[in-house]
């Protein structure tokens, strides 16, 4: 936590900066966790609204200070809308995140991912590593949305999976979060690992979606590798947080409650970020 690009404080005065001016974030996301993603947004002090109609869709990103898209159910309804505001968002140098759920099992979700990211060109890219592989046309092992037992970063594969993700944001101009038991996130430059988290988040649906508009929450400051580390970071810690014997759903209302109250001592104390 040396490097002086991205200290501490920077990530906290992101955090102190959306809690002061609440703004409203656009997402454009699935039927099985928008609540959630809402909650959480309101959770960072920011304001949800979850429009989807393609008839309104651009209105509202133009009025908003984020965008996150989900491919985590699509329908052609919302694959139509989150074209327009991803477009919009490009136009007016709104900061945008999507979430390339499913990419490695589906060729309908592949090929329109990379449709949005060449029209769109979003600040974040955010995906598994199986997921993230496929996308870039390399050969994954994608276990229906989750990551194959061989795509998950471990100490051992750390080093190639950052040297590809590295060449994947080069690529693309946009930042690549790929979430795991490490995430690794980097900007073809500069590349951060993540290692907060618990194994009881991978037992709740939704979490990644979560973490997408959590991101696009702090992004909306327009510090977008902060804000993706901060992303990262505090989903992972408040994940450690909540962890309880009683079961699932306990762990998932412990989640929210830690992400709306968790202390910037609590942060500073429990924080594990490096820079490769």
């Amino acid at each position: 936590m040396t490097n002086p690009m991205l200290s501490i404080n920077e990530l906290l005065a992101i955090r102190h900066k959306i809690k002061t001016e609440k703004p409203l974030i656009h997402a454009i996301t699935n039927p099985i966790s928008i609540n959630d993603c809402a909650n959480i947004v309101l959770a960072t002090g920011a304001k949800p609204i979850m429009a989807e109609h393609p008839c309104e869709v651009s209105e509202i990103t133009a009025a908003a200070k984020a965008l996150a898209v989900n491919l985590g159910n699509i329908t052609d309804v919302r694959m139509e809308s989150m074209l327009l505001s991803g477009r919009t968002a490009l136009i007016n140098h709104i900061p945008s995140i999507i979430d390339i759920v499913g990419v490695g099992c589906s060729t309908l979700r592949l090929n329109y991912a990379k449709k949005f990211i060449a029209e769109c060109r979003p600040n974040i890219i955010k995906g598994n590593m199986s997921e993230l592989k496929a996308l870039y046309g390399v050969e994954s092992d994608a276990l229906g949305i989750d990551a194959g037992e061989s795509d998950v970063i471990t100490v051992d594969t750390l080093s190639n999976n950052a040297a590809l993700l590295t060449a994947f944001a080069a690529k693309t101009g946009s930042v690549i979060l790929a979430t795991s038991v490490i995430d690794i996130i980097t900007d073809g430059t500069n590349t951060y690992l993540i290692k907060n988290g618990c194994a009881m988040l991978s037992l709740i649906t939704g979490t990644g979606c979560m973490l997408n508009v959590l991101t696009a929450s702090f992004i909306s400051s327009k510090n977008i590798i902060g804000g993706t580390v901060l992303g990262a970071a505090l989903m992972g810690i408040s994940g450690e947080l909540a962890q309880t014997e009683k079961g699932t759903g306990t762990f998932r209302t412990g989640l929210l409650d830690c992400l709306s109250s968790i202390t910037d001592d609590s942060i500073k104390e429990r924080i594990k970020y490096t820079m490769m």
